[in-house]
């Protein structure tokens, strides 16, 4: 890997409008980057700690953000006003958040996940190949197993959740130049396993419960990013598990380790390996290989 730099993208004057009553929308930019995304999760994260009274939840997503307003307690345009200042204050370059590294891991050409390919094939760009291999050409790699080493080579962000509870959308940590990409399916599938891994357009998802999808499967973790029941430790304060901001470290394990997991998991004892750590925008921006590696070593 080199040593590239990322360069904050430029982003044009934020779009503010009202989403009925009682929702204000953000567009900081059309375009998905780095810099749209941390500027989500900064103005959210501000909006949060500042506790404005009559703004009842607020939601980050790739390169927007929502809030939620009681309009008996706020005007929109008061709560706008705000979120302008907040958005002039935040120099996103030099700008840093508490997040954890949670490790993720991913059986990759599990039975589970090759058994849906394999059964919705006519709904897929190539028919011929499984979704490893497709995105392994796609890609330029000369094999899946390539493709697996980079979609693992490097984190992913968990830039927004949703659209199911729970999913996490996850941006790899890379730039641009080295950016996986892949569409999804041509005809979305009716079934999809719960806890599949998949990768559709520049993100990567895990799904928290069986349904339907049409991203690219590449294989199955044994843990959980959803438990409604929150019988999991590392569930007390939340059913959902991963945060936006939070880093997803997906590392390759064998059949033996996955069901070793899920026994812990469906036992209810399973507990997650991660750090909490402050993350730097500056740092990554500068040298985002050499960041990553000292992200993903508190973990290892």
């Amino acid at each position: 890997m080199g040593t590239e730099r990322i360069t904050p993208a430029e982003l044009p004057d934020p779009r503010y409008e009202y989403g009925a009553d009682d929702h204000v929308f953000v567009e900081l930019a059309e375009e998905m980057s780095f810099t749209a995304n941390f500027k989500a999760m900064a103005i959210t994260q501000q909006v949060a700690e500042r506790e404005i009274d009559g703004i009842v939840e607020n939601c980050p997503a790739n390169a927007s953000y929502m809030v939620r307003i009681d309009p008996d307690v706020i005007h929109p345009d008061e709560v706008i006003a705000e979120l302008k200042e907040i958005e002039a204050s935040i120099d996103i370059e030099n700008y840093e958040w508490e997040t954890r590294i949670i490790d993720i891991p991913v059986l990759f050409a599990d039975p589970w996940t090759h058994e849906t390919v394999m059964e919705f094939r006519e709904r897929h760009q190539d028919p011929d190949a499984t979704d490893l291999e497709y995105s392994a050409e796609l890609n330029g790699f000369d094999s899946a197993e390539d493709f697996i080493d980079a979609f693992v080579g490097a984190p992913h962000m968990v830039t927004m959740v949703g659209f199911v509870p729970g999913l996490p959308w996850c941006f790899q940590m890379v730039p641009r130049s080295e950016q996986l990409e892949v569409p999804k399916y041509v005809e979305p599938r009716t079934d999809t396993p719960s806890r599949a891994v998949g990768f559709g357009g520049a993100f990567s998802v895990v799904y928290p419960v069986q349904g339907a999808g049409g991203y690219q499967l590449y294989g199955r973790t044994p843990v959980e990013v959803l438990d409604t029941d929150q019988t999991l430790p590392d569930f007390g304060d939340s059913m959902v598990l991963p945060n936006p901001g939070d880093i997803l470290n997906y590392r390759r394990i064998d059949r033996d380790e996955y069901d070793a997991i899920r026994e812990e998991v469906e036992a209810g004892t399973y507990e997650y390996t991660y750090e909490t750590v402050e993350f730097s925008t500056d740092e990554f921006f500068e040298s985002p290989h050499e960041y990553n590696e000292q992200l993903v070593e508190v973990i290892e």
